[in-house]
């Protein structure tokens, strides 16, 4: 097959079970992820052209092995697929450098065409989050310039907001646990958080602990694709 090499990253078997009956007529499937650290690696390996990223993934969310593939993988294309509707977020998206937002409840052939986009050196957001983006962009255009947590404080401020101790996070990023208390003490210290309750907001606020809505239905496979063309 001559369609593009794509990695699918998402939490759920059965969400990458469904893309990847999807695509593999028209795209080559080189391989799956269910947490953010896996994806990094996986992406650093395969060096796919699509990669396909849920963002409330544990370990490491999809902001985070979205940066770090970035680095590691510069030439794949980072779409964002997600049942968070929230438009900050979504800027957030771009504006880390992903070239596609895309809603789980969007149709396949939405799906197909985001991919094709991204693969011409475009950008794609979903029709129903673009008109409230450009809204939110227009009130807020600097909403993220004071935003000063290094990478390795995002790193560990998800794991201890997962429930993970100082020991479990210091093993999972390979550093001694009083490297990891002494991130977690500048954190608190830097944003004046006093309690583990107003750490978990932060993260939220961060983008570091995200979650997703459970009201809206998977995306819609009923629009498959007909040809290899329409991928490739």
């Amino acid at each position: 097959m001559n369609g593009p090499r794509v990695v699918l990253a998402d939490d759920h078997t059965l969400m990458t079970a469904g893309l990847t009956k999807l695509l593999e007529p028209s795209c080559q499937i080189v391989g799956t992820a269910t947490d953010g650290r896996a994806l990094v690696e996986l992406a650093s390996e395969v060096r796919p052209d699509v990669i396909l990223i849920d963002l409330a993934m544990p370990l490491l969310n999809g902001f985070e092995a979205a940066r770090q593939i970035k680095k590691r993988a510069p030439t794949a294309k980072l779409i964002i697929v997600t049942m968070n509707e929230d438009t900050d977020t979504a800027l957030h998206a771009m504006r880390i450098g992903v070239s596609g937002y895309l809603l789980k409840k969007s149709l396949a052939s939405e799906l197909l065409s985001a991919i094709q986009t991204v693969l011409k050196g475009n950008t794609y957001v979903t029709p129903q989050m673009e008109r409230g983006m450009e809204d939110t962009f227009a009130r807020h255009p600097d909403a993220e310039a004071n935003r000063s947590l290094t990478p390795r404080q995002r790193e560990v401020l998800q794991l201890l907001v997962e429930g993970k101790s100082m020991k479990q996070a210091a093993a999972i990023l390979n550093v001694a646990p009083r490297t990891i208390a002494f991130h977690k003490y500048r954190i608190m210290e830097d944003f004046h958080i006093k309690s583990t309750a107003e750490l978990v907001q932060f993260a939220i606020k961060q983008h570091v602990l995200l979650t997703e809505s459970k009201t809206e239905t998977a995306l819609d496979t009923s629009a498959r694709p007909i040809s290899h063309k329409q991928c490739a």
